[in-house]
């Protein structure tokens, strides 16, 4: 037999074995559903989707649109998408921004700002994450009423029932229109090969400020200004965004937690970078700052991207602590919907659908940045 025959030969066998294994999973598949539904049959429990178009009839404690107790199930669980969404995006920049500041400091020579580091590193890394949400909330929700408020110039407080901010006297869902064209800007901006990064950053931040004032001018009420500012009145305050108290224990925790994880991420790509390439900045003349900017963290970034995006995609699966404190995610509002309608198979299903599609998303996010950041040749 040749060659020709004997490589034909194995491509067959290949094929032949691709298509069982395909069989094998999708008799798998079959035999899985066929039990469950013959076992929810014998059990008189109704499966499929047709409880999505039901009223809930209950309440949780925040949401990005409007809501009310007679709301769908299927809009319900869009608002705990958005809400799961909203928090991991949320913890993600803030993660990523404190992480890349305490990485930075992690590889200071100055051994105090060092030390400092390593500490924080030491101390939000080593405990439970959960145990800090708990820690947070307990510490937050034994904070002064409304009255005895800590202050921030008179245009942010924070109290027992929450974090008042100064924000844009608009409805939630002009806000989300807000992040979504920011979003957009982003992508278009920093796709521009002819921009320097510090250029690009600059021009993101003013046009995404303009884009800003531009829809907040044009949706405010009549006759209003465009900024609310919260007020305190008796034992509650008036205006501005509130933000309950669960939702800032949550960043809180997270953020803490996550940034202890990147920091050590950036600190090892830092390391990564040849010596040479820095004693070689050093002998141009350049500053520290012009070496970091210039050489280090260009060089780290090829590095720090793929560990990078794994915290990323562990920070939004991280939000599903909610259930913990009482904070309305995806997975909260999906627990409470399987107790209320008992379609356990449907809303999990639903659950890890959600998931599946956000941190895919995720992923390829990392993949896109990590070929743009590739050297050619490499």
């Amino acid at each position: 037999m040749d060659a020709a025959a004997l490589k034909l030969r194995r491509s067959r066998r290949d094929m032949l074995v691709q298509a069982l294994l395909v069989v094998f999973v999708v008799l798998v598949i079959w035999v899985a559903i066929s039990t469950a539904h013959t076992n929810l049959t014998e059990l008189n429990m109704t499966s499929g989707f047709g409880f999505l178009e039901r009223a809930t009839g209950w309440s949780y404690s925040f949401s990005l649109i409007d809501r009310s107790i007679d709301d769908s199930y299927s809009r319900t669980l869009l608002i705990g998408f958005l809400n799961t969404l909203f928090l991991g995006l949320i913890c993600i920049v803030l993660s990523t921004i404190l992480g890349f500041a305490i990485g930075t400091a992690r590889d200071a020579r100055q051994l105090g700002l060092n030390a400092l580091a390593t500490v924080y590193i030491q101390l939000f890394r080593n405990l439970p994450l959960i145990l800090q949400l708990v820690f947070w909330y307990a510490v937050l929700i034994h904070m002064p009423g409304p009255r005895q408020a800590f202050t921030m110039g008179e245009v942010a407080f924070l109290s027992n029932r929450g974090l008042m901010l100064p924000g844009f006297n608009v409805s939630p869902t002009v806000v989300l229109a807000m992040f979504a064209v920011i979003a957009l800007l982003a992508v278009v901006i920093f796709r521009q090969k002819s921009l320097q990064p510090v250029q690009k950053l600059l021009l993101w931040l003013v046009s995404g400020s303009g884009a800003m004032l531009l829809l907040a001018w044009i949706f405010a009420p009549a006759d209003s200004s465009i900024f609310s500012i919260p007020a305190q009145q008796g034992l509650r305050f008036r205006g501005g965004i509130g933000v309950p108290i669960e939702l800032v224990a949550m960043i809180l925790a997270i953020t803490l937690y996550g940034s202890a994880y990147i920091a050590e991420v950036v600190r090892g790509g830092l390391n990564e970078v040849p010596s040479g390439l820095t004693e070689a900045g050093k002998a141009l003349g350049l500053s520290s700052r012009a070496i970091w900017f210039h050489v280090k963290m260009p060089m780290a970034l090829r590095t720090i991207m793929p560990p990078l995006g794994n915290q990323w995609i562990f920070i939004m699966k991280a939000t599903t602590l909610g259930v913990a404190i009482g904070f309305s995610d995806l997975f909260y509002i999906v627990s409470t919907s399987i107790t209320q309608s008992g379609q356990t198979l449907e809303l999990m299903g639903l659950l890890m659908l959600s998931f599946l599609l956000i941190n895919y998303s995720l992923a390829q996010l990392v993949n896109f940045m990590n070929a743009r950041l590739a050297l050619k040749g490499h």
